[in-house]
């Protein structure tokens, strides 16, 4: 058994079959590109970055015993996230992502995951086991079904946890209403995905994050591209800070690389300005082709 992991990461681990053109695509268009196969998944991907900050994650997942998903354990665990406590016996495939990229950022992409919905509360089991009494950081993703997120929220084995939440797409983001409705969690949004929780349209990060504030949630972090992002929390001042103009080799998990390097500043003790700021550099750097720290 690996040692007591730092955080936990709560969702999707699976392979993202990633596909990227260098320009920009018209619906249908057939043109020459890359095409990458890579760890992914919001879950797995915040893990390895928190491994990169020096942190011992453990993602809480399911994946299959076919080929893909025995070599998807090695490479995570060769990346640093400790993966004990996954749930292999679904029966079914290791889960996919697969995504189109341009110049300018997803173009489509579908999400596989039905190992992780026909798991379901199975992935939890460890909580009553060797993570049993767990209060640290937990990373929530959207992948995880409502049902399942809403057991979350009133899961007692979870009360004291510190929860990180994130949608992991905009057609995902509808499924934290309970965790909001139980005034749970950190929510880490970009701005479509805000604004389909706050129920209207807003003109920027820092209006994005007080609406979804002002729906119940005690603090939210909003991105939004290229331009600023911001925090919000319950009594106090919204923070924002504008990422670095990067040239855009992929976009695919600049948010799990945004949440990752927020959580990490903050279990370093540092202030709220310097966290954010911390955030969208790492978010800026995973755009341009690097990676941080």
């Amino acid at each position: 058994m690996s040692r007591r992991p730092d955080i936990l990461c709560i969702g999707a681990m699976l392979w993202d079959v990633i596909g990227r053109a260098p320009r920009r695509m018209a619906p249908g268009a057939d043109v020459p590109g890359r095409i990458r196969h890579l760890p992914g998944g919001v879950a797995l991907n915040v893990a390895v970055a928190l491994a990169r900050w020096g942190l011992a994650p453990a993602v809480l997942s399911a994946v299959g015993r076919d080929p893909e998903g025995c070599a998807l354990v090695d490479e995570a665990r060769r990346l640093g996230v400790l993966t004990d406590w996954l749930s292999r016996d679904t029966g079914l495939p290791t889960d996919c992502y697969m995504g189109i990229e341009d110049s300018q950022g997803l173009i489509a992409a579908i999400a596989d995951a039905h190992g992780l919905e026909a798991a379901g509360a199975a992935i939890l089991s460890p909580l009553a086991a060797d993570l049993a009494g767990w209060s640290g950081p937990v990373v929530l993703d959207g992948n995880l079904t409502e049902d399942l997120l809403a057991e979350i929220a009133r899961d007692p084995r979870l009360s004291g946890a510190d929860l990180r939440v994130v949608p992991a797409s905009p057609g995902k983001a509808e499924r934290l209403e309970p965790l909001i409705a139980a005034r749970r969690g950190s929510f880490y949004l970009n701005r479509l995905e805000a604004e389909i929780l706050a129920g209207r349209t807003c003109p920027d990060a820092a209006t994005a994050a007080e609406a979804v504030v002002a729906r119940g949630a005690a603090r939210v972090l909003v991105t939004d591209g290229p331009h600023p992002a911001a925090e919000a929390i319950v009594n106090g001042p919204t923070l924002t800070a504008a990422p670095p103009s990067v040239a855009v080799a992929r976009v695919t998990g600049a948010g799990d690389c945004f949440l990752a390097a927020h959580l990490a500043a903050e279990l370093a003790r540092q202030p709220r300005e310097a966290a954010l700021r911390r955030a969208v550099d790492a978010a800026g750097a995973h755009v341009s082709g690097k990676d941080v720290p």
